[in-house]
C-alpha cells in the first residue's frame, strides 16, 4: 500500500484533490477518459531484462524450435513490458527458425511500456544475459549521443508486433493460436481465483501439445488441471 500511494502521489497533486478515493473516482468517471490509463500506467511494475532466466531459452531452442516442423510458428510473451522478453523469444527464433514462417506477439496492459517496447531502444546494462553474436547480429550500439544504449535490428523488430491486452477480461476474438505462451513474474500479483481465471483464459488459446512457461518463482499447483508439468515452471498443453 505504501508503494502503490507513493506512485499516485503525484497525480493526486496534479489535479489538487487530497484524498485517493477522490481520485479513483475522477479516474474511473467520465470526465477525463485518458486518465484510467495514467493509472495504470503509474501501477504497474515492469522489471525486466533480456533472457531472464535463461534455462527457459535454452528449453525454447532445444524442445520446441529444433523439432518444429509446422508450417507457421506463433509464441505470445503475455506480459511483456518494455519488451525485453518478447525480443529475447525472437532472437532465439530467428537463429534456430530462420526464414521460416514464425512471429513474436507481444502485450501488455501499460501503453507506457509498450510505446518504449516498439521504439526497441534499451540500456547496455539490459544485456548481461545476452551472448555478444546475438548482441552483434540484432542490435545497433549507439554512437556519441546515444553512447550506452543500442536499438533492436528493423529486420527484427518486423517479426515482433505489441498490442494492448487486458488478461483480465475475455481475449480479443483476433488473437489466434499460439504454439508457446510465456506468462513470466504475473501470477505472484493475483489471488487464487484470479490466476485459474487468467490461466485458463490464455490456455484457451494454446494449441494442443503447445508450451506454457511460468516464472521458476511461481506454480500452478491447484491453479489449472488443464497443463501437465513437464519441468517446474514449464507446462505442455496434451
Amino acid at each position: 500500500m505504501v508503494m502503490v500511494a507513493s506512485r499516485l502521489a503525484k497525480r493526486l497533486d496534479y489535479y489538487g484533490l487530497r484524498h485517493y478515493g477522490d481520485y479513483y473516482a475522477l479516474a474511473t468517471g467520465p470526465d477525463f477518459p485518458d486518465e484510467f490509463q495514467m493509472l495504470v500506467n503509474t501501477l504497474t511494475t515492469n522489471e525486466t531484462y533480456f533472457f531472464r532466466e535463461p534455462k527457459h531459452f535454452e528449453f525454447f531452442r532445444e524442445n520446441i524450435l529444433k523439432p518444429w516442423r509446422g508450417e507457421r510458428f506463433r509464441a505470445w510473451s503475455a506480459a511483456s513490458s518494455t519488451g525485453e522478453e518478447a525480443y529475447s523469444l525472437a532472437m532465439v527464433t530467428a537463429e534456430t527458425l530462420g526464414a521460416r514462417n514464425w512471429e513474436i506477439f507481444a502485450s501488455d496492459l501499460s501503453t507506457r511500456v509498450l510505446d518504449a517496447a516498439r521504439a526497441g531502444v534499451y540500456l547496455m546494462d539490459r544485456l548481461q544475459h545476452m551472448d555478444n553474436r546475438l548482441l552483434e547480429k540484432y542490435c545497433l550500439k549507439g554512437v556519441r549521443a546515444q553512447e550506452g544504449y543500442f536499438r533492436v535490428h528493423p529486420k527484427l523488430r518486423n517479426r515482433v508486433s505489441f498490442d494492448q491486452v487486458n488478461l483480465m477480461q475475455p481475449l480479443p476474438a483476433s488473437l489466434g493460436k499460439f504454439e508457446v505462451i510465456f506468462l513470466r513474474n504475473v501470477l505472484i500479483y493475483f489471488d487464487q481465483d484470479t490466476k485459474k481465471q487468467v490461466v485458463e483464459r490464455l490456455i484457451s488459446v494454446l494449441r494442443p501439445g503447445g508450451y506454457f512457461f511460468i516464472s521458476h518463482s511461481e506454480s500452478l499447483h491447484r491453479v489449472t488441471e488443464q497443463l501437465e508439468l513437464i519441468t517446474p515452471s514449464i507446462y505442455r498443453k496434451p
